[in-house]
């Protein structure tokens, strides 16, 4: 059965990795395009820029930010359509959520994972 992973974009590009989703907002630096190896750039899917900055400044709180988050994801009208279409990309392959973020478990990317998870166990 086909999974979803989460790796930082700094890591290599792995065969295992399948489709390939950066969910960050804000391009990583000294990544190429070329390097990031990205089937899709969901940036419309990463926190707003007030949330992540408020986060940034208290990563200590990650229980307050991930239900702001999820509040945001709630409203945001992209969400159905991005969990779909890594439903459908789960049929095929594995699908890897991509963040420069340091901390790789407590970030927005885990949190829109077990959404993902969520939504597909239904």
């Amino acid at each position: 059965m086909n999974g979803i992973t989460i790796k930082r974009i700094y890591d290599p590009a792995a065969d295992e990795d399948g489709f390939r989703v950066l969910v960050d907002r804000l391009w990583p630096r000294g990544i190429s395009k070329e390097k990031a190896s990205l089937n899709l750039w969901a940036k419309y899917m990463a926190p707003s820029n007030e949330l992540r900055k408020e986060y940034h400044n208290n990563l200590d709180m990650f229980e307050s930010f991930r239900e702001k988050y999820l509040e945001e994801l709630d409203e945001n009208r992209d969400t159905e359509d991005f969990i779909a279409n890594v439903k459908s990309k789960l049929k095929e392959s594995n699908v890897t959520l991509l963040t420069a973020s340091k901390n790789v478990e407590e970030n927005h990317a885990t949190v829109l994972r077990k959404l993902i998870i969520d939504d597909t166990s239904r």
